[in-house]
């Protein structure tokens, strides 16, 4: 019994010289471990897409209409953009007719078909940036720049003579509306609009969305759509459906 207490007294004393040789070197038992290729640890190479080009398709009273649109996003909150787009304009007045005679379609009383062409340069804002999931990403927008309108006849005088008299009579006949576009001229002005929308989807190379504007395109001078009566604002409230790519 003694030799084992013996032995164990001299086990004791030999590992505490030896720990104390340890802490004496300063040398730490934690092992660290790196690797052998520093370029096992890399850091992401991800970046966003900032810009993006697209169509637009645009929905109103007066019917359809299309455009193309560039966006540059300068920070997660705004973007600039610059669009164009072309739309029909009409009348509230126009009414459109059936001739089962001519087998033509007839609005009485039209002078003048107009095309409403807005270049507009605008900003996005986009709101609930961090209250709502990036799947669905609403803002407001705004913008102004030069509108072409163009104006083109509906129908061409054509004058006839009065067989018994000699008399001349001057006589409306309608024209299609690629025959009449030769005839057309350009108006210009300054418009813009404002509005509010939302992109759908996460922003992996396609950008999709709607909003709605309203634009505002004032010619003083008013244009003559139907006789006697010309518009002079030109505009209103359009639906209008994103489809663009990310780069």
């Amino acid at each position: 019994m003694r030799r084992q207490v013996v032995l164990l007294t001299l086990v004791s004393i030999a590992l505490a010289g030896t720990l104390t040789a340890q802490n004496k070197t300063g040398k730490d038992s934690t092992i660290v471990f790196q690797p052998v290729d520093q370029n096992l640890v890399a850091q992401s190479g991800y970046t966003p897409l900032l810009n993006a080009w697209g169509f637009d398709l645009l929905i109103s009273n007066n019917g359809f209409g299309a455009g193309v649109f560039l966006r540059h996003e300068y920070t997660d909150e705004i973007a600039g953009f610059i669009n164009f787009a072309i739309s029909d304009v009409k009348d509230e007045g126009e009414v459109e007719y059936y001739d089962y005679w001519t087998g033509q379609s007839i609005i009485p009383n039209k002078v003048n078909r107009l095309l409403y062409m807005p270049l507009v340069v605008g900003v996005q804002y986009r709101l609930f940036k961090d209250d709502i999931v990036d799947n669905f990403r609403p803002y407001l927008t705004a913008g102004v720049g030069p509108t072409m309108i163009f104006v083109a006849p509906y129908a061409r005088p054509q004058t006839l003579i009065n067989p018994i008299d000699n008399s001349t009579l001057t006589q409306y006949n309608q024209i299609d509306f690629f025959s009449s576009l030769k005839y057309g001229r350009l108006k210009y002005t300054v418009g813009g609009y404002v509005g509010a929308g939302a992109y759908f989807g996460m922003d992996k190379g396609t950008l999709s969305g709607i909003n709605i504007r309203y634009y505002l395109s004032p010619y003083p001078g008013g244009i003559e759509v139907m006789t006697n009566k010309a518009i002079k604002n030109f505009g209103g409230f359009y639906i209008t459906l994103n489809f663009g790519s990310l780069y």
